[in-house]
């Protein structure tokens, strides 16, 4: 048998949970899907997947609006406000936790 080595890490509590709980589902141990991952790194010879920055939304980006159509989304957003369209921040985060 081969042996091991102790890897000591720290990582965000939410982010390990998720982790877990997705592991769970599959039947894979935290320790399998970690040891996946070193040897696709070793096969591929870096990350075994694409580490990038995610691209801005450019609708409502004020920095490359017009005035035009900065002044549009106010607008709306201002009558979505108006007609009960928009919930609070807190409340749709925790629609979207719950669902993830």
């Amino acid at each position: 048998m081969e042996k091991t080595a102790t890897l000591n890490l720290r990582v965000n509590p939410n982010v390990k949970e998720k982790a877990e709980k997705v592991l769970s589902q599959l039947g894979i141990p935290m320790s399998v899907a970690i040891d996946m991952f070193l040897n696709q790194i070793s096969l591929v010879g870096g990350i075994p997947f694409s580490v990038v920055l995610p691209k801005e939304n450019l609708s409502v980006n004020a920095d490359v609006m017009t005035d035009e159509e900065l002044l549009e989304k106010i607008e709306k957003g201002y009558s979505d406000y108006t007609s009960d369209k928009v919930q609070d921040a807190a409340t749709a985060f925790n629609k979207f936790r719950e669902k993830h």
